[in-house]
């Protein structure tokens, strides 16, 4: 007996009604979670036969709609995406079947779904009719009326075990298809005979053919480099045959015919009955010659881009990797009989390195590590592969930031003094101001050191001490703290005796590049270029510093220190070059206000016979001692920070403690300071390493001092920030707004990403716990300010004090 069920255009099992539990189905090593089948009936009058299917999915726990119309049923499957229908094939009266199971096949969602047709039951005296009518209108199966509810289950579940669950894991393939299309190695898998079956789109970029053009053709009816030995094809058929892995390199021969070498791994995939019944093939370009670079070129210019990490996994595109190097065991087969040998893999392009006469070093490196991969294993030699990339980059030294969830003080410290600006001119120039100040008769200048006013005198009794206040000393010499103790520390280290000129002839010149610093710049005039003269005198007394340094290097540095800022506008590299300015057009955007300190620096002084403090000097002496003073305030341009801390660290810092290891000897500390004194470029990387010490000192300096430093710093980088918004220049710092900037965070920021580091290096070498301690003071305060959400220098409490 039927039980009648309530009719509507199309309708769901109602909420009472038990529902089917998610089923975990596994495909390989995918885990996948199959949700409840999903059934719909489509009868255009109820009866047993629709009854006994609607409880058969009560009982499977099967979700399950009824529509009583071929639109309806088009609707309801076009919302549900069932993955079981069944269909009313009994009777055309009401409607045709087959027309309906060809709308439905006509949809996308369709080609996971089985059909069902429920056929009248036939006599015994009947003839089977044929199901191929069924199966030409899309059809999957028939079933033959029978109303029991048992009969309609035990149909359902077979489906759902065989052609759902199968359907099921066919539709888990299109996750792996999209991650050998989006694959950077080129893939192509084939038959057991060779029948190519699929290619992806990395394959078809590098061999130049469409997948329409191969898909279906045999491997021996595409055309073969020459350049492979003759027998290697049948070695590599022999070998895979067998059931194993083969890699090595193989020449490729792309569609519009020339040569190029891939390293290929091929393995062999079992199939039904332990056969191999495909062979899939993994290709990278090994790009060792001239094709192979021209290839990737290409690949370059089309914008074929690929995710970075993917080089690790032999990125086909190779970042033109290895360039100008010989081939490896990395490369060659697992079976010895089926690799070329060695020699016919060497190419003219290594050729040309091994005949070159001048020899770079990092030439020399990359030589020594090829050679050190053709006797390695084929995972040291993809490691090298690596190691020779990061070499070829032009950013050795400079830390990769992360651009998701990076700090933007930091973001914006990084992008303000690491560049050369955004390179995008707005037509609005900066000029800077062409009033270069050589007068200086009317300020007060006293005849010798000795002749300064008492209040002076006395501050200066304490230059020494790392705790001198450059700020009183500018406070009583009404903003000319670089003449006084400019002259006071000149004569602690010889340098008029050394430059053998007067001591008015050493005070005009201080004068006069003093009056070149704008007093109306928070920041960058002569009082923080007296701090660094300072800091530059106290690091030079440091024991090893001045071990491993000669007079004219402390010379250089004092005199570097001085200059090192002159003409300063207040504005950053970056802001310049945005601007448009005469200084960035001249010094091509790079080292901009570096270039022109030290250029303006030596203009000025051999300009005037009164200041020209070279004069007396001998030619090469003044050279060296140019090229010293030039290459000291060029290391104080930010872009190349990292890679003067990193080298000062691999050549000084760690050769220095394998040697205090080694050696436990009273003398040993003085060796090591002679051993530099042997390798002048050592000494030029104490002299760049302490003069970026002295520049960027201020974290190190006691509390009160380092307060004011960093408010200074701050209130320069809000006016570039107006500035540039007044001009509709790129704003190169935005957090340097100063209606929402944290000066804590930005120097929380400053300290963590540039200053740590180098001071621990410079500390590790001079040995300077006073500034380390400092250091670990200042950062505390800040911490604590940013913790109370304070945005200022100091609590709003003590500043009402």
């Amino acid at each position: 007996m039927s039980v009648p069920l309530p009719f509507a255009p199309w309708r769901m099992n109602g909420p009472g009604r038990k529902q089917g539990s998610a089923t975990e189905v596994q495909i390989g090593p995918m885990r996948l979670t199959q949700d409840p089948i999903q059934v719909l009936l489509i009868f255009a009058k109820e009866d047993s036969q629709s009854d006994g299917f609607w409880w058969a999915c009560d009982r499977a726990g099967y979700r399950c709609n009824i529509a009583r119309t071929p639109e309806s049923a088009l609707e309801c499957f076009l919302d549900k995406h069932q993955e079981i229908i069944v269909i009313d094939h009994r009777n055309s009266r009401y409607f045709d079947a087959e027309d309906i199971c060809r709308s439905i096949r006509a949809t996308k969602p369709s080609e996971h779904t089985t059909i069902l047709a429920v056929v009248p039951r036939t006599s015994a005296d009947e003839e089977e009719a044929s199901v191929l009518p069924l199966l030409n209108a899309g059809f999957d199966r028939q079933f033959k009326e029978n109303s029991s509810i048992t009969a309609c289950y035990n149909e359902l579940v077979q489906i759902e075990h065989g052609e759902v669950r199968s359907q099921f894991k066919l539709r888990a393939c299109n996750a792996v298809f999209t991650a050998l299309d989006h694959c950077q190695e080129a893939i192509e898998i084939t038959s057991e005979d060779h029948v190519i079956q699929y290619v992806n789109p990395a394959f078809e970029r590098m061999m130049g053919y469409h997948k329409g053009e191969l898909i279906g053709k045999e491997l021996t009816e595409l055309p073969k480099s020459d350049k492979n030995c003759a027998d290697l094809v049948d070695n590599i058929n022999t070998f895979i045959k067998k059931g194993k892995e083969w890699q090595g390199v193989y020449y490729g021969r792309r569609k519009t015919g020339e040569s190029i070498q891939q390293h290929v791994k091929t393995t062999p995939v079992i199939g039904q009955g332990g056969k191999i019944r495909h062979f899939v093939s993994l290709k990278r370009l090994h790009c060792t010659n001239e094709n192979n670079k021209q290839l990737y070129k290409s690949h370059r210019d089309e914008k074929y881009t690929g995710d970075n990490s993917q080089s690790e996994s032999h990125s086909f595109k190779c970042k033109n990797r290895r360039k100008d190097s010989i081939d490896v065991k990395s490369v060659t087969s697992q079976s010895s009989d089926a690799a070329p040998s060695l020699p016919t893999r060497r190419y003219s392009s290594m050729a040309r390195i091994h005949s070159m006469t001048i020899e770079a070093p990092i030439t020399k490196v990359i030589n020594i590590i090829n050679a050190a991969q053709e006797n390695s294993p084929i995972t040291v030699a993809e490691a090298l592969d690596r190691v020779l990339e990061i070499l070829r980059t032009t950013e050795l030294y400079s830390p990769q930031l992360g651009t998701k969830d990076e700090d933007p003080h930091t973001s914006d410290l990084v992008g303000g003094l690491m560049t050369d600006g955004l390179r995008r001119l707005s037509g609005n120039e900066y000029v800077f101001s062409k009033n270069v100040n050589l007068s200086h008769s009317h300020l007060s200048v006293p005849n010798t050191i000795n002749d300064v006013p008492p209040c002076i005198a006395q501050l200066l009794d304490n230059e020494e001490s790392w705790d001198f206040n450059i700020f009183e000393l500018e406070a009583v010499t009404n903003k000319r703290p670089l003449l006084y103790l400019g002259l006071k520390i000149f004569a602690r280290f010889g340098v008029s005796e050394f430059l053998n000129c007067s001591e008015a002839t050493l005070r005009a010149w201080l004068q006069m590049i003093e009056a070149n610093y704008h007093s109306s710049n928070s920041y960058h005039n002569s009082t923080h270029a007296a701090d660094v003269l300072h800091a530059t005198a106290f690091f030079l007394r440091k024991e090893r510093v001045k071990g491993s340094l000669d007079h004219l290097d402390e010379v250089a540095a004092l005199i570097a220190a001085t200059i090192h800022d002159v003409d300063h506008p207040g504005r950053t590299n970056s802001f310049l070059c945005n601007a448009g300015s005469e200084l960035a057009v001249l010094y091509n955007d790079t080292a901009v206000l570096e270039s022109h300190h030290t250029a303006l620096a030596f203009q000025l002084t051999i300009k005037d016979s009164k200041c020209n403090i070279f004069k007396n000097i001998d030619r090469n002496r003044y050279r060296t001692l140019r090229q010293a003073i030039i290459d000291m305030v060029l290391a104080t341009e930010m872009t190349k920070h990292f890679e003067h801390v990193n080298k000062f660290v691999n050549s000084i810092n760690k050769p220095m403690a394998s040697e205090e290891t080694s050696s436990h000897s009273e003398g040993s500390d003085c060796e090591c300071t002679a051993n530099i004194k042997n390798f002048p470029d050592n000494q030029t990387l104490i002299k760049r390493m302490m003069i970026k010490c002295a520049d960027v000192a201020n974290p190190c300096r006691p509390l009160e001092l380092c307060i004011e430093w960093a408010g200074r710093i701050s209130e320069e980088y809000f006016a570039q920030t107006d500035e540039e918004k007044r001009q509709g220049l790129p704003v190169v710092m935005p957090v340097f707004d100063r209606n929402t900037c944290s000066i804590p965070k930005s120097q929380i920021s400053f300290i963590d990403y540039f200053i740590t580091d180098m001071f621990d290096a410079w500390d590790a070498f001079a040995h300077l716990p006073v500034l380390m301690q400092h250091l670990a003071n200042n950062y505390k305060h800040w911490k604590t300010l940013d913790e109370l959400k304070c945005k200022s220098v100091r609590l709003p409490s003590e500043n009402n004090n």
